[in-house]
């Protein structure tokens, strides 16, 4: 499965989503988020454009995954590198990896990371 982990601010508009997602490499099967995120109309509307599950992924289990990125920011908020990273690790699955550290939006308000887990 290819997942995309989606982080991003409040305030972020869809079009930032969609930038990082693009930037990301784009074609996934389903977008993950933190699950506090998950019913938040930018990403909603960017699951309702691509016709993708959005994930909810708890800040526990987003903890453990080990991230390529690692912001003392973002580790002080949410107990991982990185958002996005995490996000997609977890939702791929057991095995995952990810295809390269996150990126992010133009605008900065978004960042994205895909993670391909095992063919099953």
């Amino acid at each position: 499965m290819r997942v995309a982990g989606i982080g991003f601010r409040a305030g972020a508009p869809v079009a930032a989503l969609r930038a990082a997602l693009d930037l990301a490499g784009g074609a996934v099967e389903a977008l993950a988020t933190l699950d506090r995120k998950a019913d938040a109309p930018q990403i909603r509307a960017l699951a309702a454009e691509r016709g993708l599950p959005v994930l909810s992924m708890t800040e526990a289990t987003l903890g453990l995954q080990i991230t390529l990125t690692q912001s003392p920011n973002q580790i002080a908020r949410f107990g991982t590198g990185s958002l996005a990273e995490a996000a997609a690790l977890a939702a791929a699955g057991p095995g995952a990896r990810l295809t390269g550290s996150r990126v992010i939006s133009p605008c900065g308000m978004a960042t994205a990371a895909i993670a391909e887990g095992p063919k099953t």
